[in-house]
């Protein structure tokens, strides 16, 4: 099992969340976060008043999968959220020793 982390930019999520059903990942979770790389913020004016933003908002998807549907899944996101510009994102995979679901005590591929 792995788990999937995908930081994308934030009108990029739909596109991702339904490439992600099409390959059959049931459950995601999805944070909003701020994120400095190779994009470098910009500067902004704001009632007469410059400001630089370092920090871009991001959005981080997160989705544990099986090794099988691995790499549908990194090919989802990637193609769904590429926009071909600087700041489009990452995908991490981090292997997952352990799942269990709460509520029925399943473990392992179960309870994904």
């Amino acid at each position: 099992m792995k788990m999937v982390t995908a930081i994308i930019k934030p009108f990029k999520l739909d596109d991702v969340r339904e490439a992600l059903s099409e390959v059959g990942v049931q459950g995601i979770t999805v944070t909003e976060i701020k994120g400095f790389g190779r994009q470098q913020g910009h500067t902004e004016l704001y009632r007469g008043a410059e400001y630089v933003v370092d920090f871009l908002p991001k959005v981080k998807i997160e989705a544990a999968v099986s090794e099988d549907h691995l790499d549908a899944v990194i090919d989802a996101i990637s193609k769904a959220a590429n926009t071909g510009k600087i700041g489009d994102g990452k995908i991490f995979v981090a292997a997952l020793e352990q799942v269990i679901r709460i509520r029925t005590g399943e473990t392992g591929r179960d309870a994904l």
